[in-house]
């Protein structure tokens, strides 16, 4: 198979010769050929620090704050001087931000290798909340775990707050990991998206652009490349295993998530991954992370009020260390690793009172089927189904209350699965409760729902035949893209993890958007983003898009212009049929995609009502002007469907 990358691609020297060949690679994760790899583990407390050690992975883990201060594989240090860090980033309201943990912390050993044949060391760093000052209203406690004859090191978070404790909302949860510049020069995210990267050196010489996390490179054999951070963003839910690797050393280190029921937003949650350190000095490290908590992309603070009593286990996940191949193989036997992780969730061996073993949970089952009379082929086949908290309402302050859905949430688990060819489904694992069970599939527009689904430990809920109709508010006049949750489809979208597809607008589009229904192909004539237009003053001005198409005869009901947006920052979109405004959308909520270089976030649906006898037999058409401010302010079109009675 042949991957073309797009002109300027940071990603683009890694098809080489348009073949990816995946070789045997020993010592790696199932093999376990490495030497000591039936050493016995050990737990060493040596008062600051403390080892877990299994003569393959040596992790050594600070006291004061959980952080990790090296992590050695075969006595080769990954990670830098910065070591690996975690934190729960936000504020309780009208108070500064903070990500400071309470202290002092509380140490202890939740499996000794002492007292069950060297087969398993966990240990636990708890930071319990008592009122001190300047700390975060949480008691957080972080562990790490390592098995005997592996070469990954699981970590875990348990975050709690309790009835009474300040307000707080969580914006930004993260693992971080510095790694060690001498070691590591390749990045993998996905297929489309590997290389070897810069330097810390060539991005501290770099040139600043038009925002604080892309520069062009000058220097090195990339001079010339641009970098951004945001290029690397993924669907956490497609991508079970990102991570760098060591040309010279042959060696790689993974984040595999076995599991997406702690991460915000579920199956269509989109977050960073991994990049070179943005400092503006050294060190610039290679870092790899894990986001299961952010804003970024569309998503919203986790709400804490004050009496809310909330409990969270986020992983384990696993830090996976893998030797002896090139980058492919290495990223082979990640993925592998990944799948068998997947099937070993939830962990037999991760104890705690809020991670339910198997036996514990229940499952849903049933099959989803479609029924449109406009589409009579749609099909819920490989629909994305799960379960997740029904919306809610969360108090922000005195002033401002949000809506939280699943697409928003992060404060309660959520449990998705890939429904087979024929709409068939199994949600397996899912803890004790009552939830909603949502549904999504390319090519049908917006979401199907089913309330009140209890799931009972160590029973099935069977649901049956389950039938979506989906929303129809007049007869289909026509449609542009493909209602996916994306703007892929579009101009660009191919491609888009490249920084500033949006400056190229003016000269590709000198008129902006005039898009004929019946004759123009949005691949081509319809752009992935409607941003503003330079002035020719130093600031930016709007732009409007037009659509024309014909209509045989003047429809006597209502129509409506159907709308999924997958990124907006700026306001509403203002919306005319043929020279009549209908008043637009109204107020969107902020996804900040365009500038993030992405082209998904969190959907935003809006049905724009009028008269049909504002339209006319013959010619028509529909403008859509987004009124700006700043360069930022653009919109991301999913979907836009023409109906009328």
């Amino acid at each position: 198979m042949v991957h073309l990358m797009a002109k300027g691609s940071p990603f683009a020297a890694a098809a080489v010769a348009g073949m990816i060949v995946f070789v045997a690679v020993g010592a790696m994760s199932e093999e376990r050929s490495s030497p000591g790899a039936e050493a016995a583990v050990v737990v060493r407390d040596e008062g600051s620090t403390v080892v877990l050690s299994n003569g393959i992975v040596e992790a050594r883990v600070l006291k004061k704050n959980a952080n990790l201060a090296s992590l050695q594989f075969r006595d080769c240090e990954l990670l830098s001087r910065s070591g690996a860090y975690w934190n729960v980033y936000g504020n309780t309201p009208g108070q500064p931000k903070t990500e400071v943990k309470p202290v002092p912390s509380e140490f202890r050993i939740t499996h000794n290798p002492e007292e069950n044949g060297g087969k398993l060391g966990e240990i636990a760093l708890r930071f319990p909340y008592r009122g001190q000052p300047g700390a975060e209203p949480l008691t957080i406690e972080i562990r790490y775990a390592l098995h005997r004859a592996d070469s990954g090191l699981y970590g875990w978070t348990i975050v709690e707050h309790s009835p009474g404790d300040p307000a707080f909302q969580i914006e930004q949860s993260t693992v971080v990991l510095k790694l060690n510049p001498a070691v590591f020069d390749f990045l993998t995210v996905d297929q489309r998206r590997r290389g070897e990267m810069i330097t810390g050196e060539d991005w501290v010489r770099g040139e600043l652009l038009n925002l604080k996390e892309a520069r062009r490179i000058t220097t090195g054999k990339f001079a010339g490349r641009v970098e951004h951070k945001y290029d690397y963003a993924a669907l956490l839910s497609e991508t079970p295993a990102y991570g760098w690797s060591s040309t010279a050393r042959r060696l790689g280190l993974w984040m595999i998530n076995p599991s997406i029921e702690y991460i915000s937003g579920g199956p269509i949650k989109v977050d960073l991954t991994g990049h070179i350190d943005g400092k503006p000095s050294l060190p610039a490290d290679p870092t790899l992370l894990l986001v299961w908590q952010g804003c970024h992309y569309g998503g919203r603070v986790l709400p804490l009020e004050q009496n809310d009593s909330w409990r969270k286990v986020v992983g384990p996940f696993l830090l996976y260390c893998n030797g002896d191949g090139d980058h492919e193989a290495l990223w082979a036997d990640a993925l592998k690793r990944a799948d068998r992780e997947k099937r070993q969730w939830p962990y037999a061996w991760a104890v705690d009172p809020g991670y339910e073993p198997a036996e514990q949970r229940g499952s849903v089952c049933g099959r989803l089927t479609v029924r449109d009379p406009q589409a009579p082929s749609a099909t819920a086949a490989r629909a994305w189904v799960g379960l997740a908290h029904p919306p809610y309402t969360s108090q922000l302050d005195e002033k401002t209350t949000i809506d939280v859905d699943w697409q928003t949430d992060g404060k309660y688990y959520q449990y998705w699965t890939r429904a087979d060819d024929q709409g068939r489904f199994v949600i397996p694992h899912v803890r004790p409760g009552e939830y909603t069970l949502y549904a999504f599939v390319d090519g049908i527009l917006g979401d199907f729902r089913h309330d009140s689904v209890r799931v009972v430990a160590g029973k099935t809920a069977e649901l049956g035949t389950l039938v979506w109709t989906p929303l129809r508010l007049g007869r289909q006049r026509w449609e542009i893209g493909i209602p996916n949750r994306s703007a892929e489809e579009f101009r660009h979208g191919d491609h888009y993890w490249q920084w500033g597809l949006y400056l190229r607008y003016p000269e590709e589009f000198p008129n902006d958007v005039d898009f004929v229904i019946g004759r123009s192909d949005w691949r081509r004539d319809w752009n992935y983003a409607q941003p503003p237009r330079p002035d020719g003053r130093g600031g930016w001005k709007d732009t409007t898009w037009r659509i024309r198409f014909t209509m045989p005869e003047q429809p006597q009901g209502e129509a409506v212009l159907r709308m999924a947006i997958c990124g907006v920052r700026g306001g509403p979109i203002e919306i005319a049929v043929n020279g009549r405004s209908t008043g637009g959308t109204g107020p969107l909520p902020d996804s900040a995609v365009m500038h993030r270089d992405g082209i998904r976030s969190v959907q935003i649906y809006r049905d724009v009502k009028f008269p049909g006898q504002w339209l006319q037999p013959g010619e028509n058409v529909i403008t859509l002007t987004k009124r700006v401010r700043t360069w930022t302010d653009g919109v991301l079109y999913d979907y836009l469907r023409l109906e009328c009675d």
